[in-house]
């Protein structure tokens, strides 16, 4: 199954946070890193707290949507996140973005992700890896939804360290 996985940070050392969410990932039974976008600067959400370093990975797994999303949560626990502040600073914030086509409403999970649509700052790396994938639900190619998003503080900031 093809995901794709929003990648943030924006407490401590964010590149070596990046890079330590891509060498978990690609250290994964059953996950293979197939690509990443580069790394934007963005203005953070939410209350005021340090810019964030965004990226989003391309994967292959053989898990299914949910032990997918467990190993992320666990990838989080191994960079110290903190859930503390709803859109709070963190050290690490991986986001289940898309998974295959599957369109899907738990009290674990929802895909595509709900924030998708309305931020430039994931569907814009986003666009680097698949601006002509229709976002499941929607009818819209990810190139198409970034063209409707309304502009947001970000510029690159570099290659992802994979």
């Amino acid at each position: 199954m093809r995901a794709y996985v929003g990648v943030g940070s924006n407490l401590g050392e964010r590149w070596d946070n990046l890079a330590l969410a891509a060498r978990e990932v690609r250290a994964a039974p059953g996950v293979s890193l197939l690509r990443a976008s580069r790394v934007y600067d963005t203005e953070a959400l939410g209350p005021k707290q340090p810019r964030y370093l965004n990226a989003v990975l391309e994967l292959q797994t053989t898990l299914e949507a949910d032990l997918l999303l467990a190993l992320l949560l666990r990838i989080e626990d191994t960079a110290h996140r903190r859930r503390e502040v709803r859109w709070g600073a963190r050290t690490l914030d991986l986001d289940l973005l898309l998974y295959e086509d599957l369109v899907l409403r738990t009290p674990a999970l929802t895909l595509p992700h709900p924030g998708l649509l309305s931020r430039r700052f994931v569907l814009a790396p986003l666009a680097e890896l698949c601006p002509e994938r229709i976002v499941p639900g929607t009818g819209s190619t990810v190139g198409e939804l970034l063209r409707c998003v309304p502009a947001h503080d970000m510029s690159s900031a570099g290659i992802y360290p994979v």
